[in-house]
């Protein structure tokens, strides 16, 4: 059973427990700084959704939508000093959380700053507790 972002306050940690037993809870890490940096550095088509990175994935005509040539724009809740709250508040919230889960001996942290030099470690990990799946053949695939 898997939950992301799930619970957001003590009480619903406590809550779910009533129903359903925790085994493990994985903490991704991840310096406030790269977090700032990356939203940042984030640029949107507001008309449909679609998302840039100045770093990851860069429009070919800088400021505009690869698809319409329309305007990107950085979201006001992308800008620093407004992720610089959402994290603070953030904190402030999982701390208890993750003291609980800790206090338990089912927290485990992993940190870093890019997904795929974290991924493997969270992999290995989790393939000691519960057994991979394995990939499909390609004949295997579902469309």
């Amino acid at each position: 059973w898997y939950q992301r972002r799930v619970p957001r306050t003590l009480n619903q940690a406590k809550l779910i427990e009533k129903f359903h037993p925790v085994d493990l809870i994985v903490n991704l890490d991840v310096p406030k700084e790269t977090i700032i940096d990356r939203l940042s550095k984030r640029l949107t088509h507001l008309a449909s959704g679609r998302v840039y990175n100045l770093d990851f994935n860069p429009p070919k005509v800088p400021g505009k939508d690869d698809i319409t040539g329309d305007d990107l724009v950085l979201r006001e809740d992308d800008r620093p000093e407004v992720v610089s709250h959402r994290l603070a508040e953030y904190d402030a919230i999982t701390r208890p959380i993750l003291d609980y889960y800790r206090a338990k001996g089912i927290l485990q942290v992993f940190s870093g700053t890019e997904s795929n030099r974290i991924w493997p470690h969270v992999y290995l990990y989790m393939a000691n507790i519960i057994q991979p799946v394995n990939s499909l053949q390609e004949d295997e695939k579902i469309i």
